[in-house]
């Protein structure tokens, strides 16, 4: 497969690069000096993000002379997705790949070890949250390193002006910029509440229904609040208990407050509600925000990006990182190594997210307060939650804490918004969890 068939735009340069001498020391200069390294990145859709990746790669480049070609992908299409099938299959590819969520298990057993690398990072940086581990981590070994580019959190980004009018929620005073978050009363109970009264008023909250992944991510976000899982840690089925009742029977209450159409709604749907002025919340990274700065500024100065409402057991976020992995079958590991280390240091993290406008995500507990964040406007201030800077949320991603390949399979398949709408639609609950549990049970399967 041509790499030219699945990039916009090529760069190669003579590269290389230093990180900080604690993390380098391991990869001498001389191990790969005047070597190649190629890269496949995720093709960034803030114009100019890609600058970012491409300058620090360079400026390693240069200082380890190493000559490294870098492709940009587009995840249109699933190129991202196919461009691994493709490399696993034939093992010859980039050096190093960037992945969706999901790819690292996928790919395991072709994927080279990096606790090496991630190991010193967590030193440097700070922990990772759960589902980074959840995701890149099997049987004790790192699989993938966790990159900013393209992490986000879908969290509510809600209309400050409708939320107070019809709702009566100041959504800047919940989650005042430079401070921390008073939201102890905002709760799903709280959240149901605020999104009935605003359908009443004819500004619905702007949520999926759709088997795509924006759809997905809240579904699995109030779900875990309940502590309802489809398939536990173990990999048994667990749909038929009280959690996933308790969980289906909240979603029918939304489902009635939400547009008509959600049910066909795919990842540009609930962008499109907000931008349009027609919704007072949707669940999202600030990407609908940055557009509505371009096309609708009186809408985009009405936003406010903050935490999840809190369930029974919990407050979790939608949490969708981005990894960048090494081929185990690569020409040039150590190379790829040291490059990972510096793609990772706590300048080049920063630099990502000023070029994203605040919209990429590290994923170390370190890297939550960077200024971006609280200077990004208008009106500024208006991301500085979004990072969940003071680590008030379980960042998850839907389906989990099934194993990985099990849960991949429910949720690409869209298993809980499925089971929601048959339960709202009128299907008798028991009927509607043992269409679940058939699910699962053939997803083990296969």
């Amino acid at each position: 497969m041509s790499r030219k068939t699945l990039t916009r735009r090529q760069f190669v340069a003579a590269t290389a690069m230093s990180s900080t001498a604690l993390i380098a020391a391991p990869y001498v200069r001389g191990a790969y000096a005047a070597g190649k390294l190629s890269i496949g990145f995720w093709d960034h859709w803030v114009p100019g993000a890609n600058d970012a990746s491409t300058a620090l790669v360079k400026e390693w480049g240069e200082k380890e002379k190493v000559e490294v070609s870098i492709d940009y992908i587009t995840s249109n299409n699933k190129k991202i997705e196919l461009t691994a099938a493709a490399e696993a299959q034939a093992k010859s590819g980039h050096d190093i790949l960037q992945m969706p969520s999901w790819w690292p298990h996928a790919y395991s057993e072709n994927l080279e070890p990096l606790n090496d690398v991630m190991e010193p990072l967590i030193k440097q940086n700070g922990e990772v949250n759960g589902t980074v581990k959840y995701l890149a981590q099997s049987g004790g070994k790192w699989l993938a390193v966790p990159a900013t580019p393209g992490s986000q959190i879908k969290g509510p980004c809600s209309r400050i002006d409708l939320m107070k009018k019809h709702a009566g929620i100041d959504v800047q005073e919940m989650y005042p910029a430079g401070g921390p978050p008073k939201d102890d009363n905002w709760t799903l109970e709280t959240f149901l509440k605020a999104a009935e009264a605003c359908q009443k008023a004819g500004f619905p909250f702007g949520i999926g229904l759709g088997e795509t992944t924006d759809s997905v991510d809240t579904a699995g976000a109030i779900f875990q609040s309940f502590g309802a899982e489809l398939v536990n840690a173990k990999g048994d089925v667990t749909v038929k208990t009280d959690a996933v009742r308790q969980a289906l029977e909240f979603y029918k209450k939304l489902i009635a407050v939400l547009p008509a159409d959600a049910p066909s709604w795919d990842d540009a749907s609930n962008n499109k509600w907000l931008i349009s002025g027609r919704g007072a919340m949707i669940m999202n990274p600030p990407s609908a925000w940055a557009v509505a700065k371009r096309d609708a500024p009186q809408v985009a100065e009405q936003c406010w990006t903050h935490g999840f409402p809190s369930g029974p057991k919990g407050r979790f976020a939608p949490f969708l990182p981005y990894f960048w992995g090494v081929w185990s079958f690569g020409k040039n590991k150590e190379a790829a190594k040291s490059l990972l280390v510096h793609l990772s240091s706590p300048a080049a993290i920063e630099k990502f997210v000023v070029a994203s406008g605040g919209y990429d995500l590290p994923a170390y507990a370190n890297m939550t307060k960077l200024k971006t964040w609280a200077e990004e406007g208008p009106p500024k201030g208006t991301l500085f939650h979004y990072p969940d800077p003071y680590h008030r949320q379980t960042l998850s991603i839907a389906a989990s804490p099934a194993p990985p390949k099990i849960a991949q399979q429910i949720y690409f398949q869209a298993t809980l918004t499925k089971m929601a709408l048959r339960f709202a639609q009128g299907e008798k609950m028991e009927t509607a969890l043992a269409w679940a549990e058939d699910e699962c049970e053939g997803f083990m399967r296969t």
